[in-house]
């Protein structure tokens, strides 16, 4: 028996597949899911588009990218219209399996509609839907919800981005929480108690530089 399609979601995470500490922190989200009841809507923020007008030598160093995950974007927003949520979450994981843990970036770029295809296929869903990678048709959805994430939290932020009980009277977006590695197991629900309550408080920054080494696994 399939399992029902929530009618409202715990929480919503939007991401970009080009960036690596959205990926760990997505690990975590999903290690959370595998201790715990908690359904997440996956929703989308595109560096490329937010960081278009930018002269930085980050933002320019990171264009090429940025627009390659941005039209990985429209696959993933084509699979949510056609195949649900679920399917964004499964093939988001093949998407940044491949670019973050088996560090194939470099090859997914210089032929991102095989990369998606390869990634389609081994989720279960149809290579077509590779095609998409061109389709400018979902470019407004992905701006609008690139919108959406920056307005629920301030600018000068990037992804990921985590509301929070997104259907409730009281939603609490946040950017973050960004880390080298994801906890697993009670660590992992821990710190979601830990983030969600920090979330529904009115603290508004807590940083540190120190982040040390990045584990994709």
């Amino acid at each position: 028996m399939s399992e029902p399609i929530p009618t409202s979601y715990d929480a919503e995470f939007f991401l970009d597949p080009a960036c690596p500490w959205c990926w760990i922190t997505s690990r975590w989200v999903v290690n959370v899911q595998s201790e715990r009841a908690l359904s997440v809507r996956w929703r989308f923020i595109s560096l490329y588009l937010i960081n278009l007008d930018k002269d930085s030598d980050y933002a320019v160093s990171h264009r090429p990218g940025a627009l390659a995950t941005f039209k990985l974007m429209r696959v993933l927003h084509e699979v949510g219209l056609r195949e649900g949520n679920d399917a964004v979450g499964r093939l988001y994981t093949a998407m940044g399996t491949e670019l973050h843990v088996h560090r194939r970036r470099e090859e997914a770029y210089a032929d991102i509609q095989s990369f998606a295809g390869e990634c389609l296929g081994a989720v279960g869903l149809d290579p077509e839907y590779a095609t998409h990678v061109d389709d400018e048709s979902h470019d407004l959805v992905i701006r609008e919800e690139s919108d959406l994430g920056l307005e629920r939290t301030g600018g000068n932020v990037g992804t990921p981005i985590i509301t929070i009980g997104p259907d409730t009277e009281s939603p609490r977006s946040f950017f973050g929480p960004v880390m080298p590695k994801a906890p697993k197991g009670d660590d992992a629900v821990a710190l979601w108690n830990a983030v969600a309550t920090l979330a529904h408080s009115d603290v508004a920054e807590v940083k540190r530089t120190q982040r040390g080494e990045l584990v994709f696994d």
